[in-house]
């Protein structure tokens, strides 16, 4: 059984693979955050701008099996382009739930697939791409992947905590909120002083995707 809060067809918005048409399978839970805001203030990412609660998001739903889940997916992906179908599995936390079983199942399908996690738990073998995204003072796990996007500032995750680990690219993205322009500007900032991190925006909000 897989419970699923949303799963939709739409642009990937952040970071390296940014502007790349994507299904994107979100997993409801989380393990730093039980999603309620009156948990915020005690979780360790408690700047989540997600809902991961429930199943009531377009698409979501409790799946039976692998294969639904991934027949669901196929309804998704224009059927003229299944040679590029890529799914992002995302939260929440996907590794509460995403199994080798899934995994194959997609890959089985001609999926790419790819994973946004906080890191703190450990990760199924044959992900395409890995996307590790560090959160508070959470212990990560996964030490390399394809992609480090690191949420600033966390007073409790600064970049310097992470520069040494084995990722191939170094994102900064700025926290969304009231001060986000800021923030931003801070990015900005710490990217031309150490060039080894790049700039992370959302785009989907900017152009107005889900």
């Amino acid at each position: 059984m897989y419970t699923v809060k949303e799963m939709f067809y739409s642009l990937q918005g952040e970071g390296a693979q940014a502007g790349r048409p994507a299904i994107f399978c979100r997993f409801a839970g989380c393990n730093l955050w039980s999603g309620r805001e009156q948990d915020r203030a005690d979780a360790a990412c408690n700047f989540c701008d997600t809902d991961f609660i429930g199943t009531d998001g377009v698409g979501g739903g409790k799946f039976a099996d692998a294969s639904a889940v991934v027949e669901a997916a196929l309804a998704l992906w224009p059927k003229d382009y299944l040679r590029h179908a890529y799914v992002i599995f995302t939260g929440g936390e996907p590794l509460l739930q995403l199994d080798p079983e899934l995994l194959q199942a997609f890959k089985s399908a001609g999926f790419e697939t790819a994973v946004e996690t906080n890191g703190t738990l450990p990760l199924p073998a044959d992900i395409d791409w890995v996307c590790v995204s560090p959160k508070g003072s959470s212990d990560i796990v996964i030490s390399h992947g394809d992609e480090l996007k690191l949420v600033y500032r966390q007073l409790d995750a600064l970049p310097e905590r992470f520069k040494d680990l084995n990722f191939d690219h170094f994102y900064l993205q700025p926290m969304a909120g009231s001060n986000e322009l800021q923030q931003r500007q801070d990015c900005i900032e710490y990217c031309r002083q150490h060039p080894q991190w790049k700039l992370s925006l959302q785009t989907h909000k900017l152009v107005g995707i889900p």
